[in-house]
């Protein structure tokens, strides 16, 4: 007889979920199990079970989901995109152990703060590339970190520079399907008349962007 009992994995994801949502009765109990959920995942951890970690932050553009690999840094999601939808994706393409963990995420939640708070241009960080598929996406977005601070290159220069100049509309799906904005800076990327065209966050997400950085 199969044993359909919960995986130990699929009980702290479940619990992580519920804390992200603040789906507990009141904030001694949220507290107690943060304190458990965060106790176990490093145990998980230590044991060879967390693939993912994850986790989110507020930020001036919404609430981001941030997620990462012994790698490096593998997602990095809007709301407007779902953050369960997206979840369910890195579990689909990456690996079904996705717990959330935030200390893998530290730094980069640190990085990100700086970044809105004006004080930091660049991210040091690894990153694991493995949800940008396709050879010709994965060069687009080795050209965007190249787009520096405060700056902007249109599609049909990203194009160029990617060694396929016809391939405009091709840029715009990676830029649309980029796993790391911010860190990887799709939002840098414009259309050829300078208007801000579209973006994953949505155009007031890539305005407020812009507009942060070329205040700078």
């Amino acid at each position: 007889m199969s044993d359909t009992s919960p995986r130990p994995t699929d009980l702290l994801a479940s619990l992580g979920r519920d804390l992200d949502r603040g789906a507990t009765p009141d904030d001694d109990s949220r507290a107690a199990l943060s304190r458990l959920h965060d106790r176990l995942a490093a145990d998980a951890a230590s044991s060879g079970l967390l693939d993912v970690a994850y986790r989110t932050l507020d930020t001036p553009v919404g609430t981001l989901l941030l997620a990462a690999t012994d790698q490096g840094v593998v997602r990095i999601a809007f709301d407007v995109e779902g953050h369960d939808a997206v979840l369910d994706r890195i579990a689909r393409t990456v690996s079904p152990r996705v717990l959330r963990s935030p200390a893998r995420l530290d730094r980069l939640a640190t990085e990100i703060d700086e970044y809105f708070a004006g004080e930091r241009r660049t991210f040091d960080l690894p990153l694991d590339l493995t949800m940008a598929s396709g050879p010709f996406r994965r060069e687009v977005l080795s050209h965007l970190r190249d787009i520096g601070y405060g700056r902007t290159a249109s599609y049909a220069q990203v194009a160029v520079a990617a060694g396929s100049p016809r391939a405009v509309r091709a840029v715009g799906t990676a830029c649309a399907k980029n796993p790391l904005p911010l860190v990887v800076p799709c939002h840098r990327v414009v259309r050829s008349d300078g208007t801000s065209g579209s973006y994953a966050g949505g155009p007031e997400a890539k305005r407020l962007l812009l507009a942060l950085e070329s205040a700078a």
